[in-house]
């Protein structure tokens, strides 16, 4: 993960937490790295990432629990919020990018349609509507 200066942090790992969550990549129900774990992987003070977890708490997407320790949620209608979240924060960079360029919603439309085809996982139709 490349941290960016201009940001917090604890923020930066608010969104990567979110986002591995959100992909799946740390799945329902799966027990969360501990604190030290994370701050090791991401090179980080352990308190930058309890901040951060708890941020994660706060909205839904872990929950911890005294004894066990902290797990992504079950609530399927939470990570989904989170993933179109997620996705409408980069769409809104493709389109206030590609209108400063000058182009129009048919290029746009068209470039997204040939970066999904270079980038999709096989077998993502571009017309799903998940």
């Amino acid at each position: 993960m490349q941290l960016d200066d201009s940001r917090p942090i604890w923020a930066q790992l608010v969104d990567e937490f979110t986002r591995r969550i959100a992909s799946g990549e740390w799945p329902t129900g799966l027990k969360v790295p501990s604190v030290r774990e994370l701050a090791l992987e991401l090179g980080v003070n352990p308190n930058t990432v309890q901040k951060a977890l708890g941020e994660v708490d706060r909205i839904g997407l872990t929950t911890a629990e005294r004894t066990a320790g902290r797990f992504v949620t079950r609530d399927e209608q939470a990570i989904e919020a989170a993933r179109q979240a997620l996705a409408a924060t980069t769409a809104d960079a493709l389109v206030v990018t590609a209108a400063g360029l000058g182009m129009t919603f048919a290029d746009a439309a068209q470039l997204l349609e040939r970066r999904w085809a270079a980038h999709a996982a096989p077998g993502t139709d571009r017309k799903d509507t998940r």
